[in-house]
């Protein structure tokens, strides 16, 4: 009998349960490896949204990367170790549902589970690239999205072309909690205490 694939220890369970009223953020990424600014990014937006959930969706790669990252049940494994608290959820839906693009996965949650408030939770320099990700203005339409800003340059990315083509929806802080009611198309940019930590900087000194 052949054995299931590793990432079957993040099949889908109990903890990926979904019920109608829910708020959730989805902050995907490849988690390469997860480091403080990760957590701090998804810590921040699971209190500033009031959010119920908080899922990380470890991809099995980043079509905007050209290097392999390393093996998905590695990197799942390092969110968990980062993330401990409940609330946040590491999945590789993703991996078991053979999606590529970050619209791919939207459009599944949205479509299976439409009486669930998503948010897509991105750092400052997602922001900066969104441009770039297939189907941007599609995923912009689809669910809200709030970005904090965890080091850089905030201020460039702040000023990008999505951010420019998406100024008329844009959300003040004080009202994010409202931005999950309110829905997409909408995002705010939220300032907090930043993490200068970055992934390249790991991996180079693995």
């Amino acid at each position: 009998m052949s054995q299931r694939p590793a990432t079957a220890r993040f099949a889908a369970g109990k903890a990926e349960m979904l019920a109608p009223g829910m708020t959730v953020g989805l902050y995907g990424g490849s988690f390469d490896p997860p480091h403080a600014g990760h957590r701090h990014v998804a810590l921040t937006a699971r209190k500033r949204l009031g959010l119920d959930a908080v899922w990380w969706l470890v991809a099995p790669h980043n079509p905007l990367k050209a290097d392999a990252p390393a093996r998905l049940q590695a990197r799942a494994d390092a969110v968990s170790a980062l993330i401990p608290e409940p609330g946040h959820v590491v999945s590789t839906i993703e991996d078991r549902l053979g999606t590529r693009y970050t619209i791919d996965i939207i459009r599944h949650l949205t479509k299976r589970h439409p009486q669930v408030r998503f948010v897509w939770i991105m750092g400052a320099d997602g922001l900066g690239s969104f441009h770039r990700w297939s189907d941007w203005r599609e995923i912009a339409a689809r669910v809200p999205i709030c970005v904090i800003a965890r080091g850089g340059t905030p201020l460039k990315w702040r000023l990008g072309r999505a951010a420019r083509h998406l100024a008329g929806a844009r959300v003040q802080p004080v009202a994010a909690r409202a931005l999950v009611k309110q829905g997409a198309p909408g995002w705010t940019y939220i300032t907090a205490p930043l993490h200068a930590e970055a992934s390249s900087l790991l991996r180079r000194g693995r």
